[in-house]
């Protein structure tokens, strides 16, 4: 069997501000939620004994494609004042397949997020080289994640 990514977790300033915004704008529902200390050996942030917690979230798989909000409690850990809206090396790009595009991008935005590309129509040509009609956005959580979401029509 091939390795497979399961999950991809996030820092975070509020696991529950991250985690509503994540169960609201695209339907996730709660796995887990564990207040947890560090061991200072496996993640490369953080000092042995910070206290955090951990948020996961998954959608309709129970291994893949889950999402981890991590958010630390004590010491807390800095964050940028000011969020980014432009895309850097080492920024991540989570791409989201949408039964609603247009309905998650308004959700997003009710909830304070920053709008990158309103829902447009595009044409993509797909691995079998089948073009397919899409709609799709993007935007920005509230810790500055990138999102890109698309729907076929």
């Amino acid at each position: 069997m091939a390795d497979i990514i399961k999950r991809t977790t996030l820092m975070v300033r509020d696991a529950e501000r991250a985690a509503s915004w994540y169960e609201t704008v695209f339907g996730m529902t709660r796995w887990m939620d564990v207040p947890f200390t560090l061991s200072g050996t496996q993640l490369a942030a953080g000092q042995k004994g910070d206290q955090t917690r951990l948020v996961i979230l998954k959608c309709e798989h129970d291994m893949i494609g889950m999402i981890g909000l991590l958010e630390w409690l004590d010491p807390k850990l800095d964050a940028p004042a000011e969020l980014t809206t432009r895309l850097a090396f080492g920024a991540p790009i989570f791409v989201v397949a949408s039964s609603d595009c247009k309905a998650a991008i308004e959700r997003a935005r009710a909830l304070g997020s920053h709008i990158y590309c309103e829902p447009r129509d595009w044409t993509v040509t797909g691995a079998d080289g089948a073009e397919k009609q899409m709609i799709g956005g993007s935007f920005f959580d509230l810790d500055g994640y990138f999102f890109e979401v698309n729907q076929q029509v």
